[in-house]
Order: structure tokens, then C-alpha cells, then sequence
């Protein structure tokens, strides 16, 4: 969603390390990118020489079976493998991304059986898809390559409001030759939106996730927060780092925390096991603890977060 620059601690594991890693880009943004295309093998493939014969050999193929109704489509990164689940016929996918499965993806129930591959020319261009969605995932070149073959490259946006978001559903949503379940999609939005809407009256708010990062202006989490009813109390625009001194000596009236999921939150240097005087200050403050999977992509289901926000108890307002 938002631009983040901050490096996520060193750890073990490939599923410590996908989950430490949202947590540490709450809405990750070009550096973000940058690291997974290096980690994930966004770049060019070793026999990327055979795949022009390889794409056309797919796509012959596909076209013979005639099975699916809609566009082939490939999902390149965790982000647009939401909106492939939530938009285009199981059929019609031929490649999600290694990490739909992962705890921070929204949709990770959906994957079932399909197709898991990653975000190389030689991956991609033997998928023969004819739209290819993407966030941050593939290459310039991987790009350039599709889009010379024939494939539509959509991208989704980082955005940092809701009508934003709005415009991600339609984009992606007019691509597959989906629009119809697209604005069901919206309506779905909205609805938990308007149901959000004010709860809170005002009261100030700080977020904080487990990296030590907070949110204020032009991102999806104040958006969030505002749409709940709260104030956001973070100055300025963008994503910070926050000072733990600083917060427990000026606490805010209430604390919305991200990516503090278990899995999540053992590897983070704010983890709440780690740092007794945020845990006890989290137990007294702490309104909500909203999950990866809601915050790590700018979709429709900020929404959910939103309402959840909403709904949680109002016992910090009557404690302070």
C-alpha cells in the first residue's frame, strides 16, 4: 500500500521469515519489493532462451482445450493472489504465487489444489496466461516479456484510501471479464464500511505494529482508523518508526496493534513477549489486534479490519 523502508529483522525459517517480513512493511511498498524479487526468484530464468516456443506451445494448448470461460490468468506476488481467489474462476487460474498459502494471505483457505509457481519468465511464460496480475511481484524485464507475447499485465495500486481500493476491485475485476462480481465485491466493502462508520466518536488512536512502526496520513491504516471513528493520533504523513520510551511515557488513549499475530509476533524486536512494558502497557490501552492477513495487501477486506476496529470493546474510553 504505502511506501516502507525499513528492513525486517534476520530470522530462521521460510515461514518465520515470509510472516517477520509483513510485519516489518505494514503495507509494503517499493523496498519491499525489492527484497522478494531477490528472494523469490522474481528475476529471469535460466532457459528464458526456450520461452517464446515454450508460450506458444502453452498457449496453443489452451486454446485447443477450450475448457475455461475466462482469461488464463498467473498471479505474480501474495497481494494479487487476493483478488485472483476472490475474482476469476478457479478454472481459469494457472499460477498463484508461492505464498498464497501463507499466513498473511487473506484468501489462503481458497488455494485448495491450484497451481503454486513463482515469478520467473521460465514459470510464467510456460502458464501461457493471457492476463497476469501483480502488486510488487516479477521483474521489469519479466514484464516487458509478457506484455511482448501478448499478455495483459494488471497492476494493483498502493492505495492509501478506500476509493483507492475501489479502483483495484475495477481494474483487476474488468481484466478477467469480471466486472459484475467486482462491484459485489465493492458493495460488500461499503457495507461493512457504513457499518463502521463513527463508532468510535473521535477518540485518538495511535497504531503500532510488532516491528516498532506506526501509520499516520495518506496510508490505508488511517483510512482504517478514520472509518472506525477514531482519530489518528500519528503526525504526519506515511509510516514511522516509533521510540518505546516515548510511548510508554505518553501513552495514547488507545492502541490499535497490527501483525502481533502469534506466528508473527516471536520474531519481532517489539514482540509482546519480549517487551513487558509494552505488554502491560497493550493490555491497558489496546482496543484491537488486527492480523497479517488484513493489513499485508490494499483490498477490500481493510474493510473487515475496519469494522472490527468498530466493534471492539469500549473499555479504554471509560479506563482513562
Amino acid at each position: 500500500m504505502q511506501r516502507a523502508s525499513r528492513a525486517t529483522s534476520p530470522i530462521k525459517g521460510e515461514e518465520e521469515r515470509d510472516l517477520s517480513f509483513s510485519a516489518s512493511f505494514p503495507f509494503m511498498g517499493e523496498v519491499a519489493r525489492r527484497v522478494f524479487l531477490r528472494r523469490d526468484g522474481g528475476g529471469v530464468g535460466p532457459r528464458v532462451a526456450r520461452a517464446p516456443a515454450v508460450f506458444a506451445l502453452a498457449t496453443l494448448i489452451g486454446l485447443a482445450s477450450g475448457a475455461a470461460a475466462g482469461p488464463r490468468v498467473y498471479s505474480l506476488d501474495q497481494c494479487a493472489d487476493q483478488y485472483v481467489l476472490a475474482l476469476s474462476p478457479r478454472d481459469d487460474i494457472v499460477g498463484l504465487s508461492k505464498r498464497a498459502t501463507k499466513g498473511d494471505s487473506h484468501l489462503r483457505a481458497r488455494v485448495g489444489a491450484l497451481p503454486l509457481r513463482r515469478a520467473t519468465s521460465e514459470s510464467v511464460l510456460a502458464a501461457a496466461p493471457a492476463v497476469v496480475v501483480r502488486w510488487w511481484g516479477g521483474d521489469d524485464r519479466l514484464l516487458a516479456d509478457l506484455r511482448r507475447r501478448g499478455a495483459r499485465v494488471v497492476a494493483i495500486d498502493d492505495a492509501a484510501d478506500f476509493p483507492g481500493v475501489r479502483g483495484n476491485i475495477r481494474r483487476v475485476a474488468a481484466a478477467l471479464g469480471r466486472r459484475a462480481a467486482g462491484e459485489r465485491l465493492i458493495a460488500r466493502m461499503d457495507a461493512r464500511l457504513a457499518a463502521a462508520r463513527g463508532a468510535w466518536g473521535g477518540v485518538g488512536a495511535l497504531y503500532l505494529t510488532s516491528g516498532g512502526d506506526t501509520a499516520g496520513g495518506d496510508t490505508l491504516i488511517d483510512a482504517m482508523l478514520r472509518a472506525a471513528g477514531l482519530s489518528n493520533l500519528t503526525p504526519g504523513r506515511g509510516f514511522h518508526s516509533l521510540s518505546l520510551e516515548r510511548l510508554i511515557l505518553d501513552p495514547p488513549t488507545a492502541l490499535v496493534l497490527g501483525f502481533f499475530d502469534a506466528a508473527v509476533d516471536a520474531f519481532q524486536h517489539w514482540s509482546l513477549g519480549r517487551r513487558a512494558p509494552l505488554a502491560r502497557l497493550a493490555a491497558q490501552r489496546a482496543i484491537v489486534s488486527l492480523p497479517a492477513a488484513v493489513l499485508a495487501c490494499p483490498a477490500w477486506f481493510a474493510a473487515d479490519g475496519a469494522l472490527t476496529i468498530a466493534r471492539a470493546p469500549r473499555r479504554v474510553r471509560q479506563a482513562i
